[in-house]
């Protein structure tokens, strides 16, 4: 091959590959959902794992949760908040949304705030114990079996207010229904209906294991584990450092939990839009909860997103269009309450 053509493929090739090079930065830079994570660590771990022998010859651990961590580079002074998924739900909900933008738990991160994100007992990472489902086999007893719950597409869109029918949103919905498949992806049975022992302690007892490990922290819950944010709040009250409990199945607190915990342990409970029984039963309960806690001298604030001019919020809040929004307030508040 004569040098000038060997000089001319060079060329093209060297212009070629900066445009591929081009192209890769600008489809990452389009795909970034905020730059960099400049962290200090990451990783992972497992709590409340025990060792059982429900089948004969056989050991293995139950009970644990998985965590995963971020814990970035530059700090202010709020500590670590603990982020716990609802019913149907997995540590997913608080990651990247269904449409691509940045979730909770990165952008928390970004605040210079620790973030660990769990999968709750006998669920998704955590696992399950099939002890049951090995004995209905071998008994050939499908009574054996307990009933999974959890959400098909169309009862999701619905019961999270996605849209008054399935696949028909709210005029003024925030959800990213152009992602609706995204969505639906992340739905998973409650494979914690085979824990061992009553389901709401088990995850109660992995909350505080993971408080007695990573020390003080800020507790947030989403939707069913709302009671396990007041249990853990009750069983830990030194350790929970503020409790935001977002659209919780439950704010049920007795008053012996408010003298046990809310009296001191500030709590934020926030709400979405579109009225229906859940969020008129909500709003009256976390409402209640809130007067006690303050009567006894503790800080506590119900918002209700659409007496803030937030309009069209789904269940889902932390996936809608608008959430680093929503998060911005959470973040303000822990800022000003959390000492």
């Amino acid at each position: 091959m004569r040098s000038g053509s060997r000089f001319l493929i060079t060329a093209v090739w060297t212009v070629v590959s900066g445009a591929m090079m081009t192209l890769g930065a600008g489809t990452a830079e389009r795909t970034t959902l905020g730059g960099p994570l400049k962290l200090l660590d990451q990783g992972s771990f497992y709590v409340n794992g025990a060792v059982t022998t429900n089948v004969p010859n056989s050991e293995i651990i139950v009970n644990q949760m998985y965590v995963q961590y971020w814990i970035p580079e530059g700090r202010n002074r709020l500590p670590p908040v603990v982020m716990v998924h609802g019913s149907g739900h997995t540590g997913k909900t608080y990651e990247t949304t269904p449409a691509g933008r940045e979730g909770w738990a990165t952008y928390f991160v970004r605040q210079n705030i620790p973030v660990y994100v769990v999968d709750q007992p006998g669920r998704a990472r955590s696992g399950f114990d099939p002890s049951r489902i090995s004995q209905a086999r071998a008994d050939s007893n499908p009574a054996l079996l307990p009933a999974f719950g959890g959400f098909d597409n169309q009862r999701a869109w619905t019961v999270f207010r996605i849209g008054p029918t399935p696949y028909v949103p709210y005029p003024t919905t925030q959800f990213p229904i152009e992602a609706k498949e995204q969505y639906f992806a992340q739905l998973v049975p409650n494979t914690d209906a085979l824990l061992a022992g009553p389901g709401d302690t088990q995850r109660v007892n992995a909350l505080a294991a993971l408080l007695d490990k990573i020390g003080p922290a800020v507790v947030m819950v989403h939707s069913m584990s709302g009671s396990q944010g007041i249990g853990v709040a009750v069983a830990r009250p030194k350790l929970v450092k503020a409790l935001v409990t977002v659209e919780p199945v439950s704010c049920a607190a007795s008053d012996s939990d408010v003298a046990a915990a809310f009296n001191h342990v500030p709590v934020l409970a926030v709400w979405g839009d579109f009225d229906d029984a859940f969020i008129q039963r909500g709003l009256a309960q976390c409402g209640d909860l809130v007067a006690r806690a303050n009567a006894a001298g503790g800080t506590a604030k119900l918002l209700h997103l659409p007496d803030e001019k937030f309009v069209g919020n789904s269940h889902m809040l932390m996936m809608d269009k608008n959430n680093l929004k929503i998060a911005d307030r959470i973040i303000g508040w822990l800022r000003d309450k959390v000492r």
